[in-house]
């Protein structure tokens, strides 16, 4: 019995007019069910989201994969696909600047059979944890960030390379452009130091320290096109005791995001989250 087989579809470039009518009438006539479509515009910027599917006999990956290049070149967008891991472990790609207690739980995890999926890189703006991917028998690639469209180009490229297939930020200092966002479309996760929405940005502990707040967290997360919002995906929260220093409070805040990243990702390959309307709803 041949098995069902999934791709993901992306879709992004200048908006214009029968993109969604074209690309749905492609993956029709090569015998596809779409699944799930989700498409915006965005100050005239197109992205599309979609997850097709064939059974067994219609699945015919090369013609397929060369229908959707030649579609993309007819159109004017870059049209990507991924093969969706039903059966066997997902890979993963791990995003990271330079604090290394995120990456070390999520490696942890890995190792403890915590998380059932294969980390296949790391990817970074600095150097600094090179030696921690090295340890763990991981390629690491250190890409220079100074010009986004440069280097999300870049790692989309890493990402093909190593056929990705959801992308977790473990805490990773830069901003994700909504087009890159749009490639791994509720496939991004995040770990923000604070309870969202409140304190976004990069200061959030010190913002929590200097608001006074009594109880502080820290909040796992897809990553949507804004700002470190998205659909929240698990949070967890600590008592700001009676004198706590900022570095204790940045201290008890690390070992929260580590755990609550692992619990993210262990969710999200569970198959148990569906994003509705912007909420994440177990199922």
């Amino acid at each position: 019995m041949s098995r069902r087989q999934i791709l993901s579809i992306s879709v992004v470039g200048k908006d214009r007019t029968g993109v969604v009518a074209s690309v749905t009438k492609f993956l029709f006539e090569s015998g596809a069910n779409v699944e799930a479509l989700e498409e915006q515009v965005t100050r005239g910027q197109f992205s599309m989201a979609i997850q097709a599917s064939w059974d067994g006999a219609d699945w015919r990956p090369g013609p397929i994969k060369e229908g959707l290049n030649r579609l993309g070149i007819e159109l004017g967008m870059d049209i990507r696909s991924r093969k969706y891991a039903a059966g066997g472990a997902q890979r993963f790609a791990i995003f990271v600047s330079k604090e290394d207690h995120a990456l070390l739980g999520i490696l942890e995890a890995v190792a403890s059979k915590q998380i059932k999926a294969e980390p296949v890189v790391v990817i970074s703006n600095h150097e600094s944890l090179r030696s921690i991917a090295k340890k763990a028998d991981l390629p690491f690639r250190r890409i220079d960030w100074t010009q986004r469209r440069e280097a999300e180009a870049k790692a989309l490229k890493l990402t093909e390379e190593f056929e990705v297939d959801f992308v977790v930020l473990a805490r990773f200092m830069k901003i994700l452009s909504p087009q890159f966002v749009w490639y791994f479309k509720n496939k991004i996760i995040n770990i923000h130091p604070s309870l969202l929405p409140s304190f976004p940005g990069p200061q959030a502990y010190r913002q929590a320290y200097e608001h006074g707040v009594k109880i502080a967290g820290v909040t796992a997360h897809f990553v949507n096109m804004h700002l470190d919002e998205g659909p929240i995906i698990a949070q967890s929260s600590f008592d700001v005791k009676r004198g706590m220093s900022l570095k204790e409070i940045v201290q008890t805040g690390q070992k929260h995001e580590s755990k609550t990243l692992v619990k993210a990702v262990k969710l999200y390959l569970n198959r148990r989250l569906d994003v509705h309307w912007g909420t994440v709803k177990e199922v």
